[in-house]
């Protein structure tokens, strides 16, 4: 009897464990820097997470603001960590142990000033050609919003004097605000030098070829890593290990990007569509992986996504 009732006491105690364990990580917050690429991609996190059992919070923040808050550990995860581009910004936090690291969950991108092809024909191909159109250009690059590590680097290199870009400025303003500057221009055929990006619709919707001479800080083709809160993998060994299965590709954030800014859709409706008709992705997400509860993951993102 003694033994019985020790034995259900330390079971007792285990299961108040599991559930305080799983208490902790029941709720999962996200930053989404505003960008339709990891607005796109934190959706679809979300639809598979909530599917599993969690519920999850996604905060609005600009990327300075997102790093200083996993430091905090007033999120938890960031799937937007542009590399090599955000490195100055990102690497104090990751050598501090502040922010940790999970690894790439999409290859293969472009970070960079861009102009429309007409430009690029027209001699505007590097950063040392930028001043010789200042006077078309208005003394003008556009970037995205203030704070963003892209603006920061183009106001610092304006500072500085470099490439004859002194008497320039960065008119600073959402992604959607610079892509109607782009719009306008290229209906005008007037030139423009903006931050362009891929995966984005706006190398379908516009014909554009991106500068050379930013090479030091933009890099080539990069990658984009997801990035969380310290101790998080630890403390929530499910999410953690969801996370390092998490990738995406170039081809998928296009098509739903598409039809987020080009159909109107918003961004639930799009990714939901968009893994309802392409399964296999999100269901590789979770080799090794449970439920909230560890039921069958297959099985519970199958039923609520009507997959």
């Amino acid at each position: 009897m003694i033994k019985h009732a020790a034995a259900l006491t330390s079971a007792l105690a285990l299961s108040m464990v599991s559930s305080a364990a799983f208490a902790q990580c029941e709720e999962i917050s996200f930053s989404d820097v505003g960008w339709t690429d990891i607005t796109t991609t934190t959706a679809a996190t979300k639809h598979v997470l909530e599917a599993l059992g969690y519920s999850v919070d996604v905060k609005v923040l600009s990327v300075p603001v997102t790093f200083a808050s996993l430091a905090r550990s007033d999120i938890d995860v960031f799937l937007g960590n542009w590399m090599p581009s955000q490195s100055a910004a990102i690497t104090p936090y990751t050598e501090s142990g502040e922010i940790e690291v999970v690894g790439p969950n999409l290859a293969g991108t472009k970070y960079n000033l861009a102009v429309p092809a007409y430009t690029y024909e027209a001699g505007l191909k590097t950063y040392e050609d930028i001043a010789k159109f200042s006077d078309e250009l208005d003394g003008k690059i556009y970037g995205i919003e203030p704070g963003n590590e892209g603006n920061t680097y183009i106001i610092g290199m304006i500072d500085a004097g470099e490439h004859g870009l002194g008497d320039f400025v960065v008119r600073e303003s959402s992604e959607q605000g610079m892509l109607a500057e782009v719009q306008r221009a290229v209906d005008d055929q007037e030139p423009i030098v903006f931050l362009g990006w891929e995966p984005h619709p706006m190398n379908a919707n516009f014909d554009i070829a991106y500068l050379t001479g930013g090479e030091e800080f933009f890099g080539g083709e990069g990658e984009v890593y997801t990035v969380t809160r310290p101790g998080l993998a630890d403390e929530c060994t499910n999410v953690g290990q969801f996370l390092k299965n998490l990738t995406f590709t170039l081809p998928m954030e296009n098509e739903v990007m598409g039809m987020i800014l080009d159909e109107g859709m918003e961004a639930d409706e799009a990714t939901l569509a968009w893994l309802q008709d392409n399964p296999d992705l999100p269901l590789s997400w979770l080799e090794g992986v449970t439920t909230l509860d560890g039921g069958d993951a297959v099985a519970a993102v199958k039923g609520a996504l009507e997959l």
